[in-house]
């Protein structure tokens, strides 16, 4: 799943995407809160719980379409919420009375469609989460570094697929070998020294910690490529030789002055992409 925010007449929507289905899941609360203009988020949910009633009484369909997905909340944990297709958001839509459907039909239809543009052009993705960093307020220069390095990940990943590492757990179990090597604490143990949960590690790293991670997995790739790694076994040795050259390098860096690069910075008090219900 991927996640993301829209956002309508000031409005932020949450919104996960389903890359196996190809689908688009909506927040209904938040779809709720556009169409009567309802700033308190809880006054929203009142009134979708009541019309959850009103449509299981008449039999309608609308309801049962519905499904949870843990989504981040007001107080910025993740929470179950109900989420629908936008063919299920275009019924719902029927049941509440509000000037706004028409143009919200529209601009639904618009960013459902934008996953399937981006498929077929990468950089109009790219450009998108560019400006989703700026309007949480990252800097440029933290943009840069965080958009350079997954796709500095990205091309990890890809090796990884064409050599015979297919499962998800493989790929954590080599990730956090690599983010060990280098950082001399586990990716579970770097989020606790920053204080997060379930949050994106990577999300929350500053600008040194996103370029050692960079040339920890650009050093694994190209040492990978170069031995032909295949298999866990290879690929893992090649994750701890290329995090230990982002690690000497680290340490070097750290005894020139005197910082740690493991930072407990985080950006949680910060403006986040999960501060959805601010008009």
């Amino acid at each position: 799943m991927e996640n993301n925010l829209a956002i309508f007449d000031g409005y932020q929507v949450r919104r996960e995407y389903d890359s196996k289905k190809n689908i688009w899941y909506f927040s209904v609360v938040d779809i709720v809160r556009v169409l009567i203009d309802q700033p308190d988020q809880l006054k929203a949910r009142k009134y979708w719980n009541k019309l959850k009633e009103r449509l299981n009484k008449e039999g309608s369909q609308t309801v049962t379409n519905c499904h949870q997905l843990k989504m981040f909340a007001e107080d910025k944990k993740l929470r179950f919420t109900d989420v629908a297709d936008i063919q299920t958001i275009f019924r719902l839509i029927q049941s509440v009375p509000s000037p706004k459907a028409e143009p919200f039909k529209l601009w639904l239809a618009k960013v459902g469609h934008e996953r399937i543009q981006e498929i077929a052009d990468p950089e109009k993705s790219i450009n998108r989460g560019r400006t989703n960093w700026q309007k949480l307020g990252r800097s440029e220069k933290w943009i840069q570094q965080r958009m350079m390095g997954q796709e500095t990940r990205n091309k990890l990943t890809d090796y990884w697929k064409t050599h015979e590492i297919t499962k998800e757990q493989e790929y954590a179990i080599l990730t956090n070998i690599i983010h060990s090597e280098w950082a001399s604490v586990s990716v579970s143990q770097h989020k606790k020294i920053k204080g997060l949960k379930s949050q994106n590690l990577r999300d929350h790293m500053t600008e040194a910690e996103l370029i050692f991670t960079a040339l920890a997995e650009l050093s694994t790739r190209q040492i990978a490529e170069t031995d032909v790694a295949t298999g866990m076994e290879e690929n893992a040795a090649a994750g701890r030789q290329g995090g230990k050259i982002a690690k000497n390098a680290r340490i070097a860096l750290e005894s020139k002055t005197g910082q740690k690069v493991v930072s407990p910075t985080n950006y949680l008090e910060s403006h986040t992409p999960f501060d959805i219900f601010k008009k």
